[in-house]
């Protein structure tokens, strides 16, 4: 396996669980599953993807402007998760902001997979590609609850 494939195995559960969110209603226990399990997923995938994906590419002059923008769209993520983790599920308001999230995550996916991707993998080895993917995956499943856990 190489990185771009372990990169993509999380992006197809982050629209999963995204679109799951979305169906959701109130401060119910459904939304508040798919809510710990979104953003588990966007956390582990996260650490584990600017540790053994952009950062490496960092070191590289071509993949430099690439990934900051990829880093910037990573804080944005993050200040909407935390948006939404402070505002009660019942309000009126949470959907939207989900919503918001979820658009962003998507916009973030779909940027990586149709051009951030082809101009890394450039960039990349076939030999750090696959070494990547495998530190990848073991810093993933570090921060990875299982959704046993995240029913908790």
């Amino acid at each position: 396996m190489n990185i771009f494939e372990a990169l993509r195995e999380s992006h197809q559960k982050q629209r999963e669980l995204g679109e799951a969110l979305l169906k959701t209603s109130g401060d119910s226990p459904e939304r508040r599953d798919v809510f710990e399990r979104y953003k588990n997923e966007l956390f582990a995938h996260a650490v584990a993807e600017d540790r053994y994906f952009y950062i490496p590419l960092m070191m590289n002059d071509a993949g430099l402007n690439i990934t900051r923008h990829a880093l910037a769209e990573h804080h944005e993520m993050d200040e909407l998760l935390e948006a939404l983790t402070e505002l009660e599920m019942s309000n009126s308001g949470w959907l939207n902001k989900a919503k918001k999230l979820v658009d962003t995550v998507l916009h973030h996916l779909d940027e990586e997979e149709h051009g951030f991707f082809q101009q890394a993998g450039k960039i990349l080895s076939d030999k750090e590609k696959t070494s990547l993917a495998k530190q990848y995956i073991k810093e993933y499943d570090k921060y990875k609850k299982s959704d046993k856990d995240a029913l908790v």
